[in-house]
């Protein structure tokens, strides 16, 4: 049975590119760069599939890692920076036009020299910056929007049928039992079921933005099936993250998928106070949820208590270990060596984040760090809106992915790197800047003129 629900669920794969296929949309073959990337993290590390050798303690896998997944994201990074080199001019433009951004990750580079592991932070620096050069891979794509859509397509085929077969047919694979709570859970490709939750936001949300893309274009060549086959996929992804019971990003799904389609007005943009009034108040409902409702009215309503699962103890517990408050433990320092085992014997053993995104960043990075995250996430905000200015297709998605950002940080840590909510982010907040986008247009006159012909040419940003 195992067998044939295998070769049911790769024809079912197969099927889904089938129908959603676009011959009039081309984008680069570097474009498998960034999806190996995104298939990588919003799954499990490389040596988990294939059973690869492992620390003999968390504690110690935690610092240590493996060295078969560093060599594949150091293979990944450093193709990916041969592809910008080549798209050199390009990427100036980017990078120029992202201080804010370039400051926090420059920030977090210079925070290696306080940190107690520096050897260990800066090996996940140099991870990190991968999602920089992942990002600007798809961004500086000759068509930078069929390349973000292909992106989280091609993710979202892959990872949620493949979440479906392992959670019903390879359980032992797609699912874990807690002995403490004497409860099953469902992680499907990937380790735990806020994970799988995560990659069911950010695929979701992709689909969704592609459903109503499809939705709208009356005149798009075999929209029907484009439709279907979108529909399918994210049915899948609500599915699977009730299926993860994971509240967070069901909670994140519905608002930043609420923000969306009230944006989607045909080709018109709304008026910046009307996104403004969607997105804050978006953001502040969750505040009001997670902080200031005491009775935890709405937190009840989403089957959780009022201390979020156990996450105010979490949160109690890492801020007693009295960090530097203005620099922070270094980067990605925090949960290694003594503070890891402290904080395990407080709460419970193999957590290693603070379910707070923002005092995550307090905890590696201190006050400075959260200032300079302030700065980008504001420059983020205001570029994530002319996005949608001056494209309401591809600015309803970067308005979604913010909004989602930012709630899913108040439970889970979602500024932390090599994540899928993170790279979504950073999607949303990256700018373009129009002097590029010319730069492309010339370089690529060709495709512009087909894909305008085609009434189907649209410029991120």
């Amino acid at each position: 049975m195992s067998l044939i629900a295998t070769v049911a669920c790769v024809a079912a794969i197969i099927g889904l590119f089938f129908l959603d296929r676009d011959s009039q949309v081309r984008t680069s073959k570097a474009l498998w760069i960034p999806v190996m990337w995104l298939l990588i993290v919003g799954s499990r590390p490389v040596s988990k599939w294939f059973q690869g050798d492992t620390p003999a303690s968390l504690a110690k896998q935690f610092a240590e890692g493996s060295p078969i997944d560093a060599t594949v994201f150091g293979v990944l990074i450093v193709a990916g920076i041969l592809v910008l080199n080549y798209r050199k001019s390009l990427v100036t433009e980017l990078l120029r036009a992202n201080a804010p951004l370039l400051l926090f990750f420059s920030f977090c580079a210079l925070s290696i020299l306080w940190s107690d592991y520096p050897v260990v932070a800066a090996k996940r620096w140099f991870k990190a910056i991968g999602d920089i050069v992942m990002i600007l891979i798809v961004l500086s794509d000759p068509n930078p929007l069929g390349a973000t859509k292909r992106l989280l397509k091609r993710a979202a085929f892959l990872l949620l049928p493949l979440s479906i077969l392992l959670i019903m047919y390879y359980p032992n694979l797609g699912s874990f039992y807690d002995p403490s709570s004497n409860v099953t859970y469902y992680s499907g490709v990937t380790t735990q079921k806020n994970e799988l939750g995560e990659i069911c936001l950010v695929c979701g949300l992709g689909t969704l933005w592609s459903f109503l893309g499809a939705l709208g274009e009356r005149k798009m060549l075999y929209r029907l099936r484009h439709l279907f086959a979108h529909g399918v996929v994210l049915a899948a992804a609500v599915g699977l993250v009730v299926k993860a019971d994971s509240m967070t990003s069901l909670a994140c799904f519905a608002m930043a998928g609420a923000v969306m389609v009230m944006t989607t007005r045909g080709t018109v943009a709304l008026p910046a106070r009307d996104v403004h009034v969607m997105v804050g108040g978006s953001v502040f409902l969750a505040l009001f949820a997670v902080f200031i409702d005491s009775a935890g009215t709405l937190v009840h309503s989403l089957g959780r208590n009022a201390t979020l699962t156990g996450r105010t103890s979490i949160w109690k517990a890492v801020l007693s270990m009295h960090t530097n408050p203005l620099f922070g433990a270094g980067f990605e320092s925090f949960w290694l060596g003594s503070r890891l085992q402290k904080v395990w014997d407080m709460t419970q053993q193999g957590i290693g984040e603070a379910h707070n995104g923002y005092l995550e960043i307090y905890l590696n990075l201190g006050w400075i760090g959260l200032a300079f995250l302030g700065a980008a996430i504001v420059a983020g905000y205001g570029n994530t809106l002319l996005a949608y200015r001056r494209d309401p297709h591809a600015g309803r998605l970067r308005l979604a992915f913010f909004t989602a950002c930012m709630i899913y940080s108040l439970t889970e840590a979602g500024f932390r790197m090599m994540s899928p909510i993170w790279i979504g982010f950073l999607l949303a907040i990256t700018c373009v800047p129009l002097s590029a986008q010319l730069t492309k247009s010339k370089q690529t006159k060709t495709w512009s003129l087909t894909q305008a012909a085609a009434g189907r040419a649209r410029i991120l940003q």
